[in-house]
């Protein structure tokens, strides 16, 4: 991802997630997307009937957050539904210009990256224009939050100590002698391989693909069957796990805040309002606690979206 970016979240079971989701995201569609050109308050399925389907990503956090969007769009007087675990940003992206799915929780520097490869901005400010800037048309972004939930490299804390890593340029000389592993995006992606080759000129023995939002990049980690993992830094088996982020001093992991991405054509007053009001709501610090309750205690996420909107 930004995310990309993109993305690897520690999960005991990916299956009991997807099974909340409703079904193929093909077979959840809408009308055509809008052209962006008519009046919210006169077009598009969460203005004329109150129907709006929420979309999220194949990891984790982005069920969560969806499960929280669905949950504030329905105590809105919306009738939802849900299309989950869609798969990565280029899958999903596509899935709200077809009218499949009409919102989706982001993150603005992942998004911003998949729009524009060569962007060089890094303030959550300078990102949301950018990624503003390059929206498809008929889809625009609402009301950024302050959660923020960044792509990052992570070692071990023994690899740390034994090569003396606490930045992503300490790799620069073991980088030839270890395996880096993430989600199978991370590797064509402008922030994955090839940015790590181009702004810190790491160029690792072995990119080894591992499923996003599985428990198969800490458990590589752990093993050893990868020594640098790209991991998101709200994932809850970063302090379970004593593993060590390393800095990005060059940012080349750009802000990555959450923030809601939605078809033109199914905004409306009260949609509107319920989603600018999670992100108002929304925080790390807050964020990285429900994913606890999520990813090490097994809770279900609409329950813990539930409670999380319940006490906004």
């Amino acid at each position: 991802m930004r995310p990309t970016t993109v993305v690897a979240l520690s999960m005991t079971a990916l299956v009991t997630l997807a099974a909340c989701g409703s079904g193929d995201p093909l077979d959840s569609g809408t009308d055509d997307p809008g052209t962006g050109t008519e009046s919210a308050d006169e077009t598009g399925a969460a203005a004329d009937g109150g129907e709006i389907t929420v979309g999220s990503a194949n990891f984790p956090e982005n069920v969560l957050l969806a499960e929280i969007y669905a949950a504030a769009l329905s105590d809105a007087g919306l009738d939802v539904s849900t299309t989950l675990n869609i798969g990565s940003r280029e899958t999903y992206v596509a899935g709200l210009e077809d009218g499949s799915i009409d919102v989706l929780p982001e993150y603005t520097g992942g998004l911003a990256t998949y729009l524009n490869p060569e962007i060089t901005v890094t303030s959550s400010e300078e990102v949301l224009a950018d990624a503003q800037e390059n929206l498809p048309e008929g889809l625009q972004l609402l009301e950024i939050s302050s959660a923020e939930d960044k792509d990052s490299l992570v070692v071990t804390g023994e690899t740390a100590e034994e090569l003396g890593l606490t930045s992503i340029p300490d790799l620069e000389e073991h980088a030839a002698d270890l395996v880096l592993g993430g989600p199978p995006e991370f590797e064509s992606r402008p922030n994955g391989v090839d940015g790590l080759a181009e702004v810190y000129g790491l160029e690792f023995s072995q990119f080894r693909s591992l499923a996003a939002g599985s428990n198969l990049t800490v458990q590589a980690l752990v093993n050893g069957q990868v020594d640098v993992a790209n991991i998101f830094t709200t994932d809850p088996a970063v302090g379970e796990n004593g593993f060590v982020v390393l800095e990005d001093p060059e940012s080349l992991f750009a802000a990555q805040n959450i923030v809601p991405l939605i078809r033109t054509d199914a905004v409306n007053a009260a949609v509107e309002d319920a989603l600018n009001e999670v992100s108002a709501a929304l925080t790390t610090d807050n964020l990285t606690d429900m994913m606890v309750q999520v990813v090490t205690e097994g809770q279900n996420p609409a329950d813990v979206a539930r409670e999380f909107v319940d006490g906004m």
